[in-house]
């Protein structure tokens, strides 16, 4: 197989082993296939883009998100910890670097999605290879989520900055939400879907401003087929 080596993204700091450039083959199967989650995220990411936006897509997987986003923003950027989804993603024509979260990125950006590892994962429950970065969320399913929402602020525009992060009913809803107002930010739930063993969200975060903690999870308005209401 032809060998890809991935160029540094001008939104990189200097190489580290956080983020960095990757080679080799691509294992698709290693790559998290879009799923239930992936579309909802999709569907209200489509609402939300703006053609100035600067867009970070966290977690990119097999790249569905970027590669519709693309030609409706100023740009996009796709980041995974997982090499194989970097390939993927550049050999689509996007802008893609491998990294842990926002380690090694030195830009703020407009619109940040993330659709995290969010199951509650024993240690018997650990898969083997990169698969297990797509749904590994630690013992509540948050250890990922509050890494990202600890290192987000410094990553939005301070005047457009927004992120779009989808959580599930498994990994305790109310507790991101806490966890986003300590950080700085107001949150609004913005859509949901409902399965049999669990209900899906899309939270809006945004800045907080300096004369408040934030917008909380009360009251339901509806726009257009989005949901904005309590968990």
């Amino acid at each position: 197989m032809k060998q890809t080596q991935l160029t540094e993204s001008p939104h990189m700091e200097g190489r580290n082993s956080a983020a960095e450039d990757v080679g080799g083959g691509t294992n698709v199967d290693e790559v998290y296939e879009p799923a239930e989650d992936t579309h909802l995220l999709l569907r209200v990411a489509l609402e939300e883009v703006g053609p100035d936006d600067r867009i970070l897509e966290m977690g990119c997987g097999r790249g569905m998100i970027s590669k519709r986003l693309a030609p409706l923003a100023q740009s996009v950027l796709a980041t995974d910890v997982n090499p194989s989804a970097v390939r993927i993603l550049r050999r689509a024509g996007i802008d893609a670097v491998q990294a842990d979260l926002f380690c090694g990125l030195r830009s703020d950006f407009d619109l940040v999605l993330f659709n995290p590892p969010y199951l509650p994962t024993a240690e018997d429950e650990v898969l083997k290879g990169w698969l297990n970065f797509a749904f590994d969320g630690g013992e509540t399913g948050r250890d990922t989520i509050n890494r990202f929402l600890e290192m987000l602020k410094d990553h939005l525009d301070p005047e457009r900055g927004r992120a779009l992060l989808l959580i599930s009913s498994l990994s305790g809803p109310y507790e991101v939400a806490e966890k986003a107002r300590e950080e700085g930010l107001s949150v609004e739930v913005i859509a949901r879907e409902k399965y049999f063993f669990e209900e899906l969200f899309v939270l809006r975060l945004t800045l907080s401003s300096s004369d408040g903690p934030g917008v909380g999870l009360k009251g339901v308005t509806h726009i257009g087929a989005r949901l904005r209401g309590p968990i």
